[in-house]
C-alpha cells in the first residue's frame, strides 16, 4: 500500500541545479592533499565521508585518520570523534545527522547544495499531514531525510539496520508508516511481512537501474555475481546474489565466491571494493539511459558536488556550517539514539 506524495519532478530538480564536472585532476592531487592535511591540523578537524563521494576524497579521508563508511557508520563515528570540527563529505542530511548526534561540535560541508532526491521528495509538511491520517502507526523514516522529518519520527533507520528494526516492530504487531523510499520500503515489506504504508519517493540513481539491461549484461558476464542496493526497483533486487547497504555490498564483494561482480549502486563504491579485492572485476549495472541525472552514470549528482577543491576550502575557512534549531535537535535525537543503540 502506498501513500501518495509529490515525487521529485523536473521542476523540483531545476531548482537544485548541479554540475557533474567536479573530479579533480591527478595534477592537483598532491598539492591539494598537502593543503588538506595542513588545514585539518590547523583547525582540529576530521573528515567523515560516504562511499559515494569521489575516490580521491575517500583516499584523503582515510590517509588523514578520518572515516569512510555508510550512513550508520558515519553517524557512529561522528558521535565518538574527538575533533571539535567535523567535515562531512556526502550529502546534507548526513551532516545534519552528525549535528543532531553531536550538537556541541561544529559540523561543516564542502557545499550546502549537496541535497538528496529522497529528502526533496519528502517535505516535512506533507509527511506530517500523512501521519495525522494514520496516528496509530509507527512512523519509521529512512536516514535520507531532513532533520525536521526525523524530528517527527518514531524510528530513523539506515539500509544497514532497516530490516532488523522492521522485523522487531512486526514481531510486536506494530503497523508502520514508512517514508520516503518506496523501493526500500517495498523490499522491507516483502522480506518481513510487516503491515506498511509506503511513501511514494525514490532515489534518482537507483531508480534508473533496469532489469532488462541487467539481464543483458549478465549474459555477457554469466560468471559474475550481482550486488544490489535495496533502493533499486524490485525487478532488479530479485536478480541479486546479495542485497543490502553499501557496507553489506562491500563485504559481499569480498566474501562471495565470484571473481566478477555487476553492482547496482553508485559507482564510487568501486574505490573501496577494488581496494579490498584488487584481483576482482567490477561492472556498473546498466541504467535506463537518459534519466533524471545523466545518461547511465550510476552516480549521485549531489554526491558529485563534493570535490577536493571545495573540501579543502571548507576545512581551511570552516565555511558552510550546519545549523539546526535546538528543538529540532532534541526531537530528532530521540529516534536517532534508538537507531544507534538498537541491538537486533
Amino acid at each position: 500500500m502506498e501513500a501518495s506524495s509529490k515525487f521529485l519532478n523536473s521542476e523540483l530538480i531545476s531548482r537544485h541545479q548541479f554540475t557533474l564536472n567536479n573530479v579533480d585532476s591527478e595534477t592537483n592531487k598532491d598539492l591539494l592533499f598537502s593543503s588538506i592535511r595542513h588545514n585539518l591540523e590547523k583547525n582540529d578537524a576530521a573528515i567523515i565521508s560516504h562511499y559515494y563521494v569521489d575516490p580521491l576524497i575517500q583516499e584523503i579521508t582515510e590517509e588523514t585518520g578520518g572515516f569512510v563508511g555508510d550512513s550508520l557508520e558515519m553517524a557512529k563515528f561522528g558521535s565518538k570523534c574527538k575533533s571539535k570540527n567535523l567535515i562531512v563529505s556526502g550529502v546534507k542530511f548526513m551532516a545534519e545527522t552528525a549535528k543532531i548526534l553531536s550538537p556541541n561540535k561544529n559540523i561543516y560541508v564542502p557545499t550546502l547544495e549537496s541535497t538528496c532526491s529522497l529528502d526533496l521528495g519528502c517535505p516535512a509538511k506533507e509527511l506530517r499531514e500523512m501521519r495525522e491520517k494514520y496516528p496509530e502507526r509507527v512512523l519509521v523514516v529512512y536516514a535520507n531525510t531532513s532533520a525536521e522529518v526525523k524530528a517527527m519520527a518514531d524510528w530513523v533507520v539506515t539500509s544497514s539496520i532497516a530490516k532488523e528494526v522492521i522485523e522487531d516492530l512486526h514481531f510486536q504487531d506494530k503497523k508502520i508508516l514508512w517514508a520516503p523510499d518506496k523501493y526500500l520500503g517495498g523490499y522491507l515489506q516483502k522480506e518481513t511481512g510487516a503491515d506498511m504504508i509506503l511513501w511514494d519517493s525514490a532515489c534518482v540513481v537507483h531508480e534508473e537501474f533496469k532489469a532488462s539491461g541487467l539481464r543483458d549484461l549478465k549474459a555477457i558476464h554469466p560468471d559474475a555475481g550481482i550486488l544490489v542496493h535495496p533502493e533499486s526497483p524490485m525487478e532488479v533486487v530479485a536478480m541479486a546474489d546479495s542485497v543490502g547497504s553499501t557496507s553489506h555490498l562491500i563485504k559481499a564483494s569480498q566474501e562471495l565466491n565470484f571473481k566478477k561482480f555487476i553492482v547496482a549502486t553508485d559507482k564510487s563504491i568501486f574505490y573501496k571494493m577494488k581496494k579490498l579485492s584488487p584481483t576482482k572485476e567490477f561492472f556498473e549495472a546498466p541504467t535506463g539511459g537518459v534519466g533524471s541525472t545523466c545518461k547511465s552514470c550510476a552516480h549521485c549528482p549531489w554526491m558529485g558536488l563534493n570535490s577536493l577543491k571545495n573540501l579543502n576550502q571548507c576545512i581551511d575557512k570552516l565555511t558552510n556550517e550546519i545549523e539546526l534549531d535546538h528543538s529540532i535537535i532534541e526531537k530528532a535525537k530521540v529516534p536517532l539514539d534508538k537507531m544507534i543503540n538498537f541491538n537486533p
